[in-house]
């Protein structure tokens, strides 16, 4: 026994979970899914490995042959 008031108090949070809703914050959501202010920067320091990494695609199918082959 015990378990009707156990389970009344699972569909009570879970009813709150699902209708709750935050107040959001839209400009800091623009500002982090805006993108890497750095990404240039960091290309240009690294390019050697960004290179690299669209070799790795190229050769994602098995082809060996590049894209712009």
């Amino acid at each position: 026994m015990g378990r009707g008031r156990q389970k009344a108090k699972h569909t009570k949070v879970a009813r709150e979970l699902k209708y709750f809703s935050p107040d959001t914050n839209y400009g800091a959501l623009e500002k982090e899914l805006g993108g890497n202010p750095r990404l240039e920067e960091d290309l240009e320091k690294w390019s050697e490995y960004a290179d690299a990494e669209g070799d790795d695609e190229a050769d994602e199918y098995g082809t060996g042959e590049s894209k712009s082959a």
